[in-house]
């Protein structure tokens, strides 16, 4: 039972699936935290198509008043807008977003104009490889996967938990709320900037 709420506490997810995760897991907390991602993913992709006609706005001001981010987070309904743990879920993603600085939202948002200068870039640095063309192309592609991961939204890992991205905490949202949710847009304010 004690297993069962830390993971509750920790997850949100309803007892019965915390339940379950840990039966299957023979009770190993991590495999339970793992088939409980993996689960949330799923139900995601399950309600991915559903009209999102609701949501919240949440705002973030840094502590010194130079930096702060505000995030629209959509639901399906009002009754998940007005909850009190999807309105700290879009504050703590803006929170991230002032701490971290997206350049972009999904994969989507990235322009062919980005996608060729950071391609310029990382062809200059693979060409002086002493390597085949074949792991030359490998290197290049890994080098593209990696600097737009680092740049797109909800790939990063979350500043309060490196060990989930920004996505991870959305689909797990999708299956502690029963709605489909989703990231609708963010801005992040830097005075000077």
């Amino acid at each position: 039972m004690d297993q069962i709420k830390e993971l509750r506490d920790e997850t949100g997810v309803a007892v019965m699936q915390c339940k379950k995760a840990l039966e299957d897991a023979g009770g190993d907390m991590d495999k339970a935290r793992m088939a409980l991602r993996k689960k949330s993913g799923e139900i995601a992709a399950k309600k991915g198509d559903r009209t999102l006609a609701a949501g919240v706005v949440a705002a973030y001001i840094h502590g010194n008043n130079s930096v702060g981010a505000m995030v629209e987070l959509a639901c399906e309904t009002d009754f998940v807008a007005k909850n009190e743990d999807f309105k700290q879920l879009a504050y703590e993603i803006a929170m991230h977003v002032a701490a971290v600085n997206p350049k972009y939202r999904v994969e989507e948002d990235i322009t062919e104009e980005d996608k060729a200068k950071a391609v310029a870039f990382f062809e200059d640095e693979v060409a002086k490889m002493d390597k085949p063309e074949a792991i030359k192309e490998k290197a290049l592609q890994g080098k593209l996967d990696t600097y737009f991961k680092e740049q797109v939204l909800v790939h990063q890992p979350f500043v309060k938990n490196p060990e989930v991205t920004v996505g991870d905490l959305i689909k797990s949202a999708v299956q502690k709320f029963g709605e489909n949710t989703e990231l609708v847009r963010y801005s992040r304010f830097s005075v000077g900037k």
